[in-house]
This record gives structure tokens, sequence and C-alpha cells, in this order.
């Protein structure tokens, strides 16, 4: 039965993220603001949501190692499983945006802040607050970037415009969000249950299981951009979906309760976690939107993986 929950809930979330990504790109052309200010938002976080719920519940529940795990996972597997596979399924990465004189010090910063914080064993709710007020900054500063950056139209689209109706595209934007959170928890829940019916231990099934689950909806929605050309929506998404598990997701769980865990406990994943964001500064910084990149990012997703298995 979870097997047949798994696939239904599965194609609920492709769904969704079709729905979703079609919205995005009507409202980016309606505000004329670049796709990757929408994808870096509006997408990035929609598709947190899950990390946030997961996470906040895990602190309220007093499952501190859960949260954070929660947050490390995602992140490290938005990088190394969700940038790559966009490469090796795009026909051409080649965004308009500069991502790294951009972008870049918002993919890397979060995470520095995040180990000095986690230096002391604790995550108070001053340092929620503080988190929570870097997203802020993060969505003001891309606001301010949206209105000074067009959004680039493709030379092949051209039919006519479509009439825009916010009704339709508000309920349609609702119902795409919608679908891909309620088809991420049900994968989620649905892959938890197959992965203890096989006898895997609950830190494996927060550090990878839950993690995958909720680094889904990022996946869908970034293959399903980069399969339609719109490489700055699915790239947008991943860096804004990392700041936003990072600051919002890991904030608002800081702000639920004080979350106390031992560093040393998640030296290797907290050190993967820099190792992939800096790849990706380095990937921005060379422009090398390849499969060769993909490959390279795989490698530590499959470190990263080995280790989380040998620890069983």
């Amino acid at each position: 039965m979870d097997f047949v929950i798994f696939i239904i809930s599965l194609a609920v979330l492709i769904w969704g993220a079709d729905v979703l990504i079609a919205q995005s790109e009507k409202i980016a052309h309606r505000f004329e603001i670049s796709e990757y200010v929408i994808g870096a938002t509006l997408v990035a976080l929609g598709t947190s949501l899950p990390e946030m719920a997961a996470s906040m519940a895990a602190s309220a529940s007093s499952k501190p190692e859960i949260a954070v795990a929660n947050v490390i996972g995602s992140n490290i597997f938005n990088i190394t499983l969700v940038l790559a596979t966009v490469f090796f399924v795009a026909k051409r990465v080649n965004p308009h945006r500069d991502f790294f004189a951009k972008d870049s010090s918002w993919a890397l910063f979060p995470v520095l802040i995040f180990i000095l914080m986690v230096m002391d064993g604790t995550f108070s709710r001053f340092d929620g607050l503080l988190l929570v007020s870097l997203m802020v900054a993060y969505i003001l500063f891309l606001l301010k970037a949206g209105k000074d950056i067009l959004t680039q139209s493709d030379e092949e689209e051209e039919e006519e415009p479509e009439v825009f109706s916010w009704q339709k595209v508000s309920g349609l934007t609702i119902l795409g969000l919608g679908l891909v959170i309620v088809g991420a928890s049900y994968t989620i829940d649905s892959a938890s249950s197959i992965a203890q019916g096989f006898g895997i231990s609950e830190w494996v099934i927060g550090i990878v299981m839950i993690s995958l689950g909720t680094s889904m909806p990022e996946l869908v929605v970034s293959i399903t951009a980069a399969r339609k050309g719109k490489a700055d929506m699915a790239i947008g998404a991943i860096i804004g979906s990392n700041m936003a598990n990072t600051t919002m997701v890991l904030g608002a769980a800081a702000l639920v309760s004080d979350i106390h865990i031992d560093p040393s406990k998640y030296m290797f994943d907290i050190s993967t976690m820099l190792v992939a964001t800096l790849m990706l500064v380095f990937i921005t910084a060379n422009k090398m939107y390849t499969k060769p990149a993909g490959i390279g990012l795989l490698i530590v997703l499959a470190l990263f993986l080995q280790n989380t298995l040998a620890s069983i």
C-alpha cells in the first residue's frame, strides 16, 4: 500500500510543479521582472514549506537533531542532486543572470553564519530572529534588483500573448503550491514507512529520507523549469530554497523552541554542506553549467550517502 501511495503522491507532486512553473512564468511576464526573482522567491519559498513544516514540528516535539539534520540534508541534496540533475536533463544551461556576481554571496553567507551559530551548540530564539531577518533582506534585495531586470523574452515564442487574469493565475498558483506540498508530504510519509519496513534506522530516515523527500519539490520544479529552457528560474529556485532552508526553516524552528545540538556529531554533514556550497560558488564563477560539473556534484553526494550509511 505504501508503494501505491508513493507513486500517486509523486504524480501529484510532478503535476503541481508543472502548474506552479506555468503560473510563475506568467507572473514574471506580467510584472516584467526576471524569472530568476520569481524562482528565488515565490517558487523557492513555496517548495521550502515542507522543510519548514518538518523542522518546526521536530522542534516542537523536542527533536532538535531532526530539525537541524533536515536543513543540512536538504541543502546538500538541493546542490548535489537537484543542480546536477538540471545539468543532465537540460538541453542547454545558459542563464541570462550572472549568478556569481549577484547571488553567490547569498548562497554562501547563510552557511557561514549557520556554522558560527552552531559552534556553541545552541540555536536560540535570538539566532532564529537573526536568520529570519537575513531572509527578509534577501527578498528585499531580489525585489529591488528585479525592478532593473526585465524578463528575457524567448525568440521562439511567437504566439499571441494570453490575457492575464489575476483570479485564474492566483487560483492556479495556489493549486500548484498545494499539490506540491501535499504531494511532497505523502511522498515523505510513504517513503519513511517503506524505509521502516526494511528496518532502516530513524537517523538515516531523518538525514536521508526526510531531507530527500523535502527536496523533491525543488528537484521536480527545477527539472521542469530546466526542460522548458528556464535556466534562471531553475537555478534561482535552488539558491533561493537553500537560502530559505538555512534562514526561514531553521529560524522558524528556533523561534518555536531553542535548539540544542552537539555540533561534533554533525561535523561531516556540516562540512559537506559547506563544500557543496563552495562548489556552487565555483561553478557560477566559472559558468560551468555542464555535465562534468554535475558529475563532480554527484561525487560529493555519493560521499555523503556513503558516510551516512556507514554510520548505521
